[in-house]
């Protein structure tokens, strides 16, 4: 049987599509993994909540579920380590085609302050803190506290790649922080900021 050949014009449109789904898909290639604070920095501390301590649980639990994706990921440490906020930045400046994100959790002198905010300092970090901060609020059942410019961050404003800061809850509420503070919250924000990553992609 004969097979029609395609017009010049349907092959040439099939190329073009095909390369843009490549181009999007090919975003990033690496996620800098970025559990603020850390060493003789602890964060916020509230009710013996030390937020250091969160951040680097969450960051291992996004790592496990990125790698489990095949998703190439590095982390800006892996211990109550002190890192400076200009060597986070580095770290992510040393790789081509990366994305940073940065997890902490915040707090507040009043106490009756509650929610998720997600911070970013361009457009295509404003692009990923949309995906991010969307699924964390619909599968944490959270105040939503809105993306946010933060380009007062230093870990956003001296990274080149698309880069965002994401506070996971109040740990100076008391409500939150025990949700905080609960294996399964944890697990359910790491899962959320990983759909947020892959739907960026």
């Amino acid at each position: 049987m004969k097979i029609p050949r395609l017009p010049q014009f349907t092959l040439i449109l099939l190329a073009v599509l095909s390369m843009v789904s490549f181009a999007s898909a090919a975003k990033f290639s690496r996620v800098i993994l970025d559990p603020g604070h850390g060493g003789k920095d602890k964060g916020a501390i509230w009710g013996g909540v030390r937020e250091s301590d969160l951040n680097l649980k969450v960051a291992r639990k996004v790592e496990t579920l990125l790698k489990a994706r095949g998703i190439p990921v590095t982390m800006t440490r892996r211990s109550d380590q002190f890192i400076s906020l200009s060597k986070r930045a580095n770290i992510a400046n040393n790789y081509r085609g990366a994305i940073f994100v940065s997890i902490h959790f915040n707090a507040s002198t009043h106490t009756s302050v509650r929610g998720l905010e997600t911070y970013y300092a361009s457009a295509k970090g404003k692009a990923l803190a949309q995906q991010i901060h969307s699924r964390m609020v619909k599968k944490l059942n959270i105040k939503d506290r809105k993306t946010r410019l933060g380009a007062k961050y230093a870990v956003l404003n001296q990274t080149h790649c698309p880069a965002i800061l994401v506070e996971c809850g109040y740990i100076s509420n008391p409500y939150e922080r025990k949700r905080c503070s609960s294996s399964w919250y944890q697990s359910l924000c790491a899962s959320a900021i990983v759909d947020g990553i892959v739907a960026y992609r």
